[in-house]
């Protein structure tokens, strides 16, 4: 994170540091005093700037419907409840969140996506090189929300004693999979290719589960031996959990939805220590990136 100090701020904003002192102590510019001294974010001092941007009438776009699209999680759910923010959530899956945003039919996305291109251990940058992906999201911002462990959900005492992505395919287990799209679906793919298999060699429940509850609820009625879901969702089903991998589970928003009072109210709430409570009880997430700016374009 680049930080600039009080000159270099004025500079940077082409005003005279009194003004900028005078921004400081009423509370209306982005800041953090360190040891003393006044340091200014520079990609918060981007975004700040961007907030007021005037534009011509036929330029102006409206604000999104205060809804949080994307995939759905249990911590994100409860925060969204316990910040005041407002927000309603909308759970379709990653790639449907981001489409939504795109055309300005959610203040954000929650995503948490997988490429083979992404890193050796399939967390990596995947969320980040979507956004860059995103041409209609010159004005991406990234929040970091928390990391999170996805998994095989099994049946409570893994009856099949299955332990990984093989040994389902080897014993010709049923697996419960999510709809094109969804971050879950994506790291399964991933995770197939790598094996060398194909995802025409799974035995698949046919209806694709909407959501990581909706899965791990169908595993538990018995219509599917497994599925790739959260440790949270597996343990408020009752059911057991084989990790595979930690992912970044980030909010992705507009520059200028950044600063609307909504979004504003929930990642405040992510620094407080509530949150970090609840995610130990909750268990599978580390929630060490809990509002930070992972990328902004």
């Amino acid at each position: 994170m680049d930080f600039l100090t009080t000159s270099e701020a004025a500079d940077y904003l082409r005003l005279g540091e009194r003004k900028l002192y005078e921004l400081v102590t009423t509370g209306a510019i982005p800041c953090s005093k360190v040891t003393g001294k006044w340091l200014f974010p520079r990609h918060e001092l981007d975004l700040w700037v961007l907030s007021g941007l005037a534009r011509p009438a036929g330029m102006i776009a409206a604000e999104p419907p205060p809804i949080m699209g994307g995939s759905q999680d249990d911590l994100l759910e409860w925060g969204l409840r316990e910040s005041g923010s407002g927000l309603a959530s909308l759970n379709e899956g990653t790639g449907r969140g981001l489409e939504r945003l795109q055309r300005n039919e959610v203040i954000a996305a929650a995503v948490h996506f997988h490429s083979l291109d992404a890193s050796d251990n399939l967390a990596g940058d995947a969320n980040v090189a979507a956004l860059r992906a995103a041409t209609d999201l010159h004005d991406a911002v990234l929040v970091g929300l928390v990391r999170r462990e996805q998994g095989l959900v099994l049946p409570a005492g893994n009856p099949k004693r299955l332990h990984n992505l093989s040994e389902v395919l080897a014993l010709g287990a049923k697996m419960a999979v999510r709809q094109e799209g969804a971050g879950a679906q994506m790291l399964l793919d991933v995770l197939l290719k790598r094996a060398g298999a194909s995802p025409k060699e799974l035995r698949r429940l046919e209806t694709p589960c909407l959501t990581g509850p909706d899965l791990a609820a169908a595993i538990r009625a018995g219509h599917a031996d497994c599925g790739v879901a959260s440790r949270a969702a597996a343990r408020s089903a009752g059911l057991d959990f084989v990790p595979l991998v930690w992912e970044n589970f980030d909010l992705a928003m507009r520059q200028r939805s950044y600063f609307l009072p909504p979004m504003q109210a929930l990642i405040r709430f992510l620094g407080e220590r509530r949150l970090r409570q609840r995610a130990e009880e909750l268990t599978g997430y580390d929630p060490s990136p809990a509002g930070q700016i992972r990328f902004a374009a």
